[in-house]
């Protein structure tokens, strides 16, 4: 029924396997052995053919879930790149927040220090000013006390003089 040097195509699946009993069956009734054991051998090819492609479509379902898990990762990780580049950009905007606080409390600081000895400044100048008036004023009263005791000292002359004219 076959021929040796050419290898039989077989026919795989329901069909193959039924072909492969048949002919099992067909030669353990005729009692041709060579027929019943190509039976088995078909058999044998076609489970050894459906393993096969269980095997490859088994292996493409884990490449799948492989590919699957690979880009799960790139994303967590570009997940994480991005959260980390928004945590760094909010410590620089922190950053940045802060320097201006601190630049503005500086200038506000340097502003009253300013302000606190421009008010000192003016301060000293109107005590130099009430100084000034006093010393001026205490300058005019003891100088009309001088005319005032010259004035008295020439009418006690003039009285002195009245009384004892020899000098």
């Amino acid at each position: 029924m076959t021929n040796q040097d050419a290898p039989e195509q077989v026919t795989g699946g329901l069909i193959g396997k039924l072909t492969g009993k048949a002919k099992q069956a067909a030669g353990n009734a005729l009692g041709d052995e060579k027929l019943a054991a190509e039976g088995r051998l078909q058999e044998a090819q076609v489970e050894t053919q459906e393993e096969a492609r269980r095997e490859a479509f088994e292996a493409g379902q884990r490449e799948g879930e492989a590919e699957v898990e690979a880009q799960r990762a790139a994303a967590e990780t570009e997940r994480q790149r991005l959260e980390a580049e928004k945590a760094a950009k909010q410590r620089e905007d922190a950053i940045e927040r802060d320097r201006v606080k601190a630049e503005q409390e500086a200038a506000a600081e340097a502003q009253r220090l300013k302000a606190s000895a421009e008010a000192g400044r003016s301060a000293q100048e109107q005590a130099a000013e009430t100084a000034e008036e006093r010393a001026e004023r205490e300058r005019v009263a003891a100088a009309q006390e001088a005319t005032r005791l010259e004035q008295e000292a020439r009418e006690a002359e003039a009285r002195a003089n009245a009384i004892d004219p020899k000098e």
